[in-house]
């Protein structure tokens, strides 16, 4: 396992990785029309804000495991939001047969 201690690979590599991850997932969340694309850009900056949790815990805890711990939860919350986001997605795609985010208007008067 890499430890950042050691200097394997410094922290300002994964920060450049976690930015540059988070960074493709907005770019894919804003230009995206597509609503599962949408939800895989979300899923992609969870995974970038994972990384960064998991590079400060390693550099900054050493033995500790804080920021893995919070990870675990970034995870479980993420599992979460993809089944909710999944089934409104199909339950709108029975009723719309479109995954299309423009022909989306359910919630407007």
């Amino acid at each position: 396992m890499f430890d950042l201690s050691q200097g394997i690979l410094s922290l300002q590599a994964y920060l450049l990785l976690a930015a540059f991850l988070f960074c493709i997932g907005v770019w894919g969340l804003i230009n995206s029309r597509n609503a599962v694309r949408v939800l895989m850009s979300i899923e992609l900056m969870l995974n970038a804000v994972n990384l960064n949790l998991m590079a400060f815990s390693s550099y900054l805890d050493g033995n500790l495991i804080r920021g893995q711990v919070f990870a675990v939860f970034v995870i479980t919350v993420a599992a979460a939001e993809a089944a909710v986001g999944l089934a409104i997605l199909l339950s709108l795609y029975r009723n719309r047969v479109t995954v299309d985010m423009e022909q989306f208007n359910l919630l407007r008067w």
